[in-house]
């Protein structure tokens, strides 16, 4: 998996949505963390994106 770094999550997820990205609808929450949310590829590999505390 990659995990990617963003400014936005909610609108990062927001936008792919929009485009039609297969972007599962869970996020997750970590306290001092930061925030969660992933998207599949078309070729399938999952892709997470982090938004730090």
């Amino acid at each position: 998996m990659l995990n990617f770094r963003v400014r936005d999550l909610a609108a990062m997820l927001a936008q792919l949505r929009a485009k039609g990205a297969d972007v599962a609808e869970e996020t997750q929450e970590m306290e001092g963390v930061g925030q969660f949310g992933w998207v599949t590829d078309p070729e399938g590999n999952r892709l997470e994106l982090w938004q730090p505390s």
